[in-house]
């Protein structure tokens, strides 16, 4: 078990060095305001679609198909969804509550979630299919719940529903879900000109996204959203994993289709969490505290999941 601690440090001290050097640079007034927006525009529009595409598209579902485990995780998440909406409902601020829901209930399943597999198993075992039956649906309730709970929105009527269709539709995010599953499904092999090219986009998405929300970081805001921070990193890292974990478990599910239920549950929000945020007209001071906080104590709570389930026999 030290080696799987090591292993979650040596994963989750790079991420919070890259949040620590976007505050270093906008300090030392390297970044500004301006190229923050920008960059956190790039990395939404263009490099986090890619880095969707890239994950869904390379893998090889046809080989590796169950399709009862894709299933289980979209109905896990989809109840994760419900459970934390309903406990947004004494969140009087509108903008904050969506926040909330986002942050309380998006994973970083892809980055985070293959490699501690990997790191167990050799593969990316079962990992590809929660992928495929969660993070889809990450994104898009993502996107409408950011537009619904919106400060400058108002009353939910036609124009609402039909403005929040239009932005699910646009998001670029989406539009990387449904390339990448559309590749994958062709089973063609991505040319290897088209493949590094993408790759190297991709990889800008995290450290880039990462320097965005550090330097947009406000201590003094984060503070006065501590409670809602805190809340909403119990449930992310140990909360819905106490529901559905068992439930796995009570279904049969063990070894690396028990750590891809593990990592949907508990592993950190996800940085894109803050980018959607702050693109979609939200302030995103509650998400990049979450985003932090569970970034940090996820060595922690990762690891002590997996120790309770290894003493069990389960993985």
């Amino acid at each position: 078990m030290l080696n799987n601690l090591i292993f979650c440090l040596d994963a989750v001290i790079p991420i919070f060095m890259m949040m620590i050097l976007g505050a270093i640079f906008m300090k030392t007034k390297i970044f500004d305001d301006v190229f923050v927006n920008r960059l956190n525009s790039f990395v939404f529009k263009i490099s986090l679609p890619v880095l969707v595409f890239m994950d869904m598209g390379k893998s090889d579902f046809h080989d590796i198909w169950d399709g009862k485990f894709v299933v289980f995780c979209f109905v896990a998440t989809l109840l994760s969804i419900a459970l934390v909406w309903i406990m947004s409902f004494f969140i009087k601020d509108c903008g904050t509550q969506g926040e909330f829901i986002q942050v309380a209930y998006r994973s970083s399943a892809a980055i985070m979630g293959i490699a501690l597999v990997v790191n167990l198993y050799g593969s990316a075992g079962m990992t590809p299919l929660m992928i495929l039956g969660s993070v889809p649906l990450y994104n898009m309730v993502a996107v409408i719940i950011l537009s619904l709970f919106r400060e400058d929105n108002g009353p939910v009527d036609r124009n609402l529903i039909f403005g929040t269709a239009v932005n699910v539709l646009k998001n670029p995010i989406i539009w990387g879900v449904f390339a990448g599953l559309f590749w994958s499904m062709t089973g063609i092999e991505m040319p290897k000109v088209m493949d590094t090219s993408l790759t190297y986009i991709g990889r800008l998405a995290t450290p880039l996204g990462l320097m965005a929300l550090g330097a947009a970081f406000d201590i003094k805001k984060a503070r006065e959203s501590a409670a809602l921070a805190g809340l909403a990193t119990f449930m992310k890292l140990i909360g819905l994993g106490l529901i559905f974990v068992p439930v796995a478990i009570l279904l049969g599910y063990t070894g690396n289709r028990l750590v891809a239920v593990l990592i949907m549950c508990c592993s950190p929000t996800t940085v894109s969490c803050y980018i959607m945020a702050k693109n979609m007209g939200h302030d995103g001071t509650l998400t990049s505290s979450t985003v932090m906080l569970t970034t940090g104590f996820s060595a922690f709570t990762l690891t002590a999941w997996l120790f309770v389930l290894k003493t069990l026999g389960v993985i």
